[in-house]
């Protein structure tokens, strides 16, 4: 029966894989600087569509962690974000109109990325509005992190995406272009998580948060998963199954201890709760090119129609990583 199981994985991976060659053919170069890309260089892929308002804080904040080279493939944005990216010198843009919903939201074009330029490399996925917080983040650079993860044989490494928020309603603080998000959007759920495991590709199927608490309060298992396994050391034979929450190989979903002890891990900051958001979430509503044909968003509508504060009592105010250890949403593992 494991002999079966294995097999039927390994298909589902090959068959990932020639998607992602195929789907490859939907992206357009507007500006390709992959010859700058050296061996050691610490890759970011990301899809993105209208986030230009993000781009200089989004750039700024993994420039200084240490990320080398860019990867973005815009899907048809109309407010100077593609223009934006191919200026910056450090990055390669590639653009479609083709469906996001079709590319299995995004997946399958930067599966197709990475196999061609992330082999070998230390590569972070995330979305323009998620930003990587680890061990020592403060202290050590992302390098020291993958130079470490190297040493100890580890090929990926996981982190939870905590929603974060600000006090009052959403969209009462305008953001501004530049500026820190977690100005604003700085209080986030200290609890209200279930965990629960994947028995098909091993990995931790996490939910909860504001948006189980506010957006799915009858149906919490319906809210968005928050397991992510952002950072790889990537090899073309490996894909993506399911956005940034599961891969294969499967032995890349182990990044969690299950004799007790515990691995190292870490957190994505999640700024999606600023005042962008309602415009945001009316635009993809229409669009309906997410999963579910935008179920999530259908949620979101819903509430946001009464001006919702996610705020509650029991919100807890960022300080740094090391508060988010002591209430054990990541661990620094034997990192020490």
């Amino acid at each position: 029966m494991a002999f079966i199981k294995s097999y039927r994985l390994r298909l589902a991976r090959k068959r990932w894989r020639l998607r992602a060659v195929l789907k490859r053919r939907d992206l357009r170069a507007v500006v390709n600087r992959t010859d700058q890309i050296r061996r050691p260089d610490i890759l970011l892929f990301c899809t993105l569509r209208n986030e230009r308002i993000r781009l200089p804080w989004f750039l700024r904040y993994y420039r200084d962690l240490g990320v080398n080279h860019f990867l973005f493939v815009d899907n048809g944005s109309d407010d100077g974000t593609r223009e934006y990216l191919a200026e910056q010198p450090d990055a390669s843009v590639w653009t479609t109109a083709a469906s996001y919903k079709a590319a299995r939201f995004g997946v399958d074009w930067l599966n197709g990325l990475q196999m061609r330029y992330g082999h070998r490399h230390w590569t972070l996925v995330v979305d323009p509005d998620e930003f990587f917080v680890y061990p020592f983040c403060d202290t050590r650079s992302l390098r020291a992190l993958t130079d470490w993860l190297d040493a100890a044989g580890i090929r990926s490494f996981g982190a939870m995406l905590l929603d974060m928020y600000p006090r009052g309603p959403i969209g009462a603080q305008p953001y501004r272009e530049g500026q820190d998000p977690f100005e604003i959007a700085c209080w986030f759920d200290a609890g209200n998580y279930t965990i629960s495991r994947n028995g098909t590709y091993g990995n931790l199927w996490i939910q909860g948060g504001p948006r189980a608490r506010v957006f799915f309060p009858d149906d919490p298992k319906a809210a968005p998963a928050l397991n992510k396994i952002p950072l790889v050391k990537w090899h073309r034979d490996y894909a993506y199954v399911s956005s940034t929450h599961m891969l294969l190989p499967r032995g890349l979903n182990l990044v969690y201890d299950d004799r007790g002890g515990e691995k190292a891990s870490g957190c994505l900051l999640h700024a999606k709760f600023l005042h962008t958001f309602v415009t945001k979430s009316a635009e993809e509503l229409q669009r309906r090119e997410h999963y579910a044909n935008g179920a999530e968003y259908q949620a979101y509508d819903a509430v946001l129609k009464d001006t919702p504060d996610l705020w509650c009592k029991w919100s807890e105010k960022y300080i740094n990583w090391r508060q988010l250890e002591i209430l054990g949403l990541m661990s620094k593992g034997n990192w020490a």
